[in-house]
């Protein structure tokens, strides 16, 4: 070992991307373990963007292994566009450096379809998803009717799946209005991927198993945030996978014992995009302010995401469920400028004053943000790469979020480029011996 477990400790979109590449420059393998295309990852490298939706952050770094694990929904039209997209800015993904899974779904046109039907019927109601139908394409894993990545490389067993979805899916299209897919024209489509996916195709987690035993540093990428994990999260306003930290083991295939460390990354204000009751939103110019200046418009879809002031509460229960041991505070920069800044220390729910987190979309929406307000700085950041560079009152936020959480901020981010981040402590634990192989010997039985 070791492996590193790393998550979104809000509602998605707070710099996963950026802290798996910095990260992955010592990680001998990166497993990207739930969700899909839906989740865009922003990397900016010697001033130029790359926004991967698909392939892992880690691909950036020639020494390290990248796997798409069977959790993960795969748009194959993404990937490919993804990897021709890299090969032609220089970063060519052979596959040596690229594994997908065998068991990962496929995400067909007609979920995209789907997803698009659905969100128009429900009108006022809607729920705020990328129309890249990442739900429907999981409740068919669910429904085990799923097109996989072993059906895609295989022309008869692709087709003998489309004859169980388009059973399935006919009549749910006709319902909503939709127009049924010429079934024969996506066989041949699909399967002109398949030939080109299946150098790339492996049994990834047990691939992943291996590396760990032999002392590996292997690197686990999620997308998303906690408080859209589909049943932790602030329900129905959610994605449709786990995005918490227990989903490294699940969706890729190893046991919550092989995990050494799990690491949040948490804004050091808050974002949202979509629907759903957020309790530190601001609809006024501090809230304008944080939009523009932190450049809040998601790499998916190019909405606005809608800005606040931390939640700690909320990032309290995000340390609670999935175990967080260190925290990522990134986007610090974007404060300088503000004479305060404020923080949401509890709720307040019917005239009491509660500091558990309500996850629950409903009663979220019914809690009042207790407030503290802190001291802002007007001093630029970007240049500082350690802790006593920054100015006073800088340190003294990261201190008492650190506080608040009871958990330590590992390191800072200020700025979008890779080297604008500070490392306030060793993120990698200390890598463990392999098993030697020898039998350990049986206890000796208990005299009475």
């Amino acid at each position: 070992m070791p492996a590193i477990v790393l998550v979104g400790a809000q509602w998605g979109d707070e710099g996963k991307g950026k802290i798996t590449d910095v990260l992955a420059a010592e990680a001998d393998q990166v497993v990207r373990f739930q969700g899909g295309n839906n989740a865009g990852h922003t990397i900016v490298v010697n001033g130029e963007q790359r926004i991967l939706h698909m392939i892992p952050s880690g691909i950036l770094h020639g020494n390290t292994v990248c796997a798409i694990a069977s959790g993960v929904v795969l748009d194959p039209f993404v990937l490919f566009e993804e990897i021709d997209a890299l090969a032609a800015s220089g970063t060519p993904v052979s596959c040596e450096r690229l594994r997908i899974s065998r068991g990962a779904t496929i995400i067909l046109p007609l979920h995209r379809e789907i997803d698009r039907l659905r969100e128009e019927a429900r009108g006022d109601t809607r729920l705020g998803t990328t129309l890249r139908g990442v739900g429907p394409a999981y409740e068919d894993t669910h429904g085990r009717v799923s097109v996989t990545v072993a059906d895609l490389c295989d022309r008869d067993r692709l087709a003998a799946r489309l004859v169980v979805v388009a059973r399935e899916k006919e009549p749910l299209l006709a319902a909503l209005g939709g127009e049924i897919p010429d079934w024969d024209a996506l066989a041949d489509s699909l399967a002109v991927l398949g030939e080109r996916i299946r150098p790339y195709v492996d049994q990834v987690g047990a691939r992943v198993r291996q590396a760990l035993a032999a002392g590996g540093r292997v690197l686990f990428e999620g997308a998303q945030g906690t408080m859209l994990d589909v049943k932790h999260g602030s329900y129905p306003y959610v994605t449709s996978s786990h995005t918490t930290a227990g989903a490294a083991c699940t969706g890729t295939g190893i046991g919550p014992t092989a995990i050494d460390r799990v690491v949040g990354v948490a804004k050091a204000y808050t974002t949202r995009v979509g629907g759903g009751p957020m309790p530190t939103e601001l609809v006024e110019s501090t809230g304008d302010h944080l939009r523009e200046v932190g450049r809040e418009y998601g790499a998916t879809t190019g909405r606005p995401r809608r800005c606040g002031w931390l939640d700690l509460p909320a990032l309290r229960y995000a340390v609670a469920i999935n175990g967080i041991d260190g925290i990522f505070l990134t986007k610090l920069d974007v404060f300088s400028g503000l004479d305060s800044v404020r923080v949401c220390t509890a709720y307040r729910v019917d005239g009491e004053e509660v500091t558990d987190f309500p996850h629950l979309a409903d009663d979220l929406a019914r809690v009042e943000p207790v407030w503290a307000e802190l001291p802002g700085w007007h001093e630029p950041l970007g240049d500082e790469r350690a802790f006593h560079e920054l100015p006073a009152r800088a340190r003294d936020y990261i201190r008492y979020v650190a506080r608040a959480l009871e958990v330590a901020v590992v390191g800072v981010s200020v700025g979008p480029a890779r080297e604008q981040i500070l490392f306030l402590e060793d993120v990698w634990p200390p890598s463990r011996r392999p098993q030697s192989g020898i039998l350990r010997p049986m206890p000796r039985p208990l005299h009475r």
